[in-house]
């Protein structure tokens, strides 16, 4: 059956204020400088779906924002990427999120103001939105409290409608991970975490025990691993991939989520799941060629020249 969109997105959306090539960490009762700012698209779901539709599949976003220059911003940008935006809700009373990024080489220090997006909830999704795409993606889950306890019901509803389904946790900013991963994981078909990110939700310091603590409910779960590479999980056996490395790292702001729009673009075309793992490997590693996740997503073509060029890739 044909659907209207390949994908829908559904998570937080705010702007990244980027500062790089900072003189020196900030101190509190002091100023510094930094050499350049970018305002651009944020938030982990919105650059998912910005390039994973630049990639060529047809991408929907579900998020909300608020009626100000802000959302505004994220809007238009999500179109240039030619990213379906008519079911992003539009409030009046509430004010679009703002993330402030600070890089230091390959790491960086964020603070986000959430916004409007604390208050998307299970219920603003119909079935009806559903219904026009065949795989559903959900990030961010500590950054939107309103599907607290409620994202099982999400997965199961997208399951129940035929839609195969991927989730990209994010980091925890107070750092508790309340989050049950077998209320969750059963109705997920690619669970995509960091390493550090699959270490605290299932309380576990090594990676081999962490996943041996999800094998009963999960079906695939590829983990992120920075300049290593990812390790992929599938049927009880661990895939280890190596890393694309950029020597000339600009930021990696997003590279994560360029990753995991690496991997659902070669999942939905029913590619191996190992050429998936190396797709996301270099999806994410062209990522870190520009400032912010979606500068170095402009069309299909030219992120091929820069894989053949720039990491030798021949497809």
């Amino acid at each position: 059956m044909n659907k209207k969109f390949d994908v829908i997105v559904i998570g937080e959306l705010n702007v990244d204020l980027i500062l790089n090539q900072i003189h020196s960490f900030p101190e509190i009762g002091k100023e510094k400088f930094a050499d350049t700012m970018t305002l651009t698209l944020g938030s982990s779901a919105a650059i998912f779906a910005s390039n994973l539709s630049v990639l060529g599949i047809k991408v929907a976003f579900i998020g909300k924002v608020g009626n100000d220059i802000f959302g505004r911003f994220c809007k238009e940008e999500l179109e240039k990427k030619g990213v379906d935006t008519s079911m992003i809700l539009r409030n009046d009373a509430l004010e679009t999120g703002a993330t402030v990024v600070l890089n230091f080489g390959e790491d960086r220090a964020n603070i986000t103001y959430q916004g409007a997006m604390k208050l998307m909830d299970v219920q603003d999704i119909s079935d009806e939105m559903l219904a026009q795409a065949r795989h559903l993606h959900f990030s961010s889950y500590f950054f939107q409290p309103g599907f607290k306890g409620q994202l099982n019901c999400l997965f199961k509803k997208a399951k129940d409608a035929g839609l195969t389904t991927s989730f990209d946790i994010q980091w925890d900013p107070i750092e508790q991970w309340d989050f049950d991963c077998n209320e969750v994981l059963p109705f997920v078909d690619v669970f995509m975490p960091n390493e550090a990110e699959l270490l605290n939700v299932t309380k576990q310091y090594s990676l081999e025990k962490a996943l041996e603590a999800l094998e009963k409910n999960a079906k695939i779960i590829v983990v992120k691993r920075g300049n290593k590479g990812s390790l992929l999980w599938h049927n009880e056996s661990i895939l280890p991939c190596e890393a694309f490395v950029n020597h000339e790292v600009v930021d990696a702001i997003g590279a994560g989520d360029s990753f995991d729009a690496g991997f659902i673009f070669s999942y939905l075309q029913n590619e191996p799941l190992l050429q998936c793992q190396r797709f996301a490997n270099l999806i994410g590693a062209i990522s870190t060629t520009k400032a912010g996740g979606t500068a170095a997503f402009t069309y299909y073509r030219e992120i091929m020249r820069t894989a053949k060029e720039k990491f030798g890739y021949e497809g």
